[in-house]
């Protein structure tokens, strides 16, 4: 069975800016159409759907309420198509595209200054990177593969390790001006992470401190916002030594604890078997290694 009630792009065009400008004429030039191209779109559209979308006042298009319940797909619809377009033009004038999911902010801090570096080695190749707080299904998300910690990785999945997560205590050196004792520390504000809660116990783990205090504190999505936090003055940040490098060696942040604390799962970059059988990708991962190799280095 032909599916002709399914709307043309056309249609949708003609209605959303109907919606938007409440006349046809002013959808017409809108979209540099005639006045009677958008009327005809409109009553195509209707004629498909079997129903009124719009209610004719005083010269006015008023939405009805079949109308209103399609405006929202409707909308979705074009934009998601235009996020496709506009996706998929990332492949014009090069030859490769590898799509990554990060860890927003490891991948700010770690991966992005050194991506000049993989730019030299393979200029043709386009990066196309979104951030991304939640392990990556790689049967049905569009990513070649996600930089986060390794505990994230699908069971499928391919994991090479590159950055241990060492957590370090940091502050804002007009709140510490020297290393503080555990039970200094819990005295001071604790900025907790939102989708790690428990980091701080971890950290007070092995001291006599009180754990009510220790989760209370200004909460943030992610470690950029702490650090932003924690450069702000607003307290004491707990955050991989990886992702607060720039901040330190700026000296808008100084160590507030001599102590170190390393958790079980690396950053890792975890990948598909369809990825590592791709030339590019492969050149790549090899790349991210070598970075990694010279990190522990120095």
């Amino acid at each position: 069975m032909r599916e002709t009630f399914l709307p043309t792009i056309t249609e949708l065009n003609a209605f959303c800016a109907c919606v938007r400008t409440g006349a046809t004429t002013r959808a017409a030039e809108e979209l540099n159409l005639t006045q009677g191209a958008v009327s005809r779109s409109l009553a195509t559209l209707e004629e498909r759907l079997g129903v009124r979308l719009f209610h004719r006042v005083r010269q006015r298009l008023v939405l009805s309420d079949a109308g209103r319940a399609f405006q929202r797909d409707a909308d979705r619809l074009l934009r998601e198509l235009r996020e496709a377009a506009t996706s998929v033009m990332a492949f014009g004038g090069r030859g490769d595209v590898i799509r990554l999911a990060v860890l927003p902010s490891f991948g700010t801090a770690w991966l992005l200054p050194r991506l000049p570096r993989f730019r030299e080695r393979q200029p043709q190749v386009t990066i196309d990177i979104l951030s991304r707080l939640d392990p990556v299904d790689f049967e049905t998300d569009p990513f070649d593969a996600a930089l986060q910690r390794k505990n994230m990785r699908p069971a499928d999945a391919h994991a090479a390790d590159l950055v241990d997560e060492r957590l370090i205590v940091v502050a804002a050196p007009e709140l510490v001006t020297a290393p503080l004792s555990d039970e200094d520390l819990s005295r001071l504000p604790l900025l907790q992470q939102a989708t790690r809660p428990r980091l701080w116990l971890d950290w007070f783990r092995e001291s006599d401190v009180d754990p009510r205090p220790v989760l209370r504190g200004d909460r943030f999505e992610h470690f950029g916002m702490v650090i932003a936090a924690a450069v702000s003055g607003l307290g004491v940040a707990l955050v991989p030594e990886a992702v607060a490098e720039d901040e330190l060696n700026r000296g808008r942040l100084v160590r507030a604890s001599e102590r170190t604390l390393t958790v079980g799962s690396p950053y890792a970059l975890i990948y598909p078997e369809r990825s590592a059988e791709n030339p590019v990708f492969a050149a790549f991962l090899d790349w991210l290694k070598e970075e990694s190799t010279a990190q522990r280095a120095g």
